[in-house]
């Protein structure tokens, strides 16, 4: 499908995935979920504690790593 071809281009793309993110986001989505969001690293923060909240498992050691992985990568699109 689509978005199969999208997710498996993403983490090509992006392969120095940290543990953290594989093992605190990817366990319930994709990358193909933060692709489409694309928010600020003020937004990914938030969006990291409200997930936490929900009950992902992020080791407050692993959490930085995420947020630079997920501002990195994950940032708005410049136009």
């Amino acid at each position: 499908t689509a978005a199969a071809t999208a997710r498996a281009a993403a983490e090509e793309r992006n392969p120095e995935q940290p543990a953290g993110y594989r093992n605190s986001c990817l366990v319930c989505h994709g990358n193909d979920v933060a692709m489409q969001q694309r928010l600020t690293r003020a937004q990914w923060d938030r969006e990291i504690n409200k997930m936490a909240g929900w009950g992902a498992k992020v080791k407050p050691e692993e959490r930085e790593g995420i947020l630079e992985y997920l501002a990195k990568y994950f940032a708005p699109r410049a136009r």
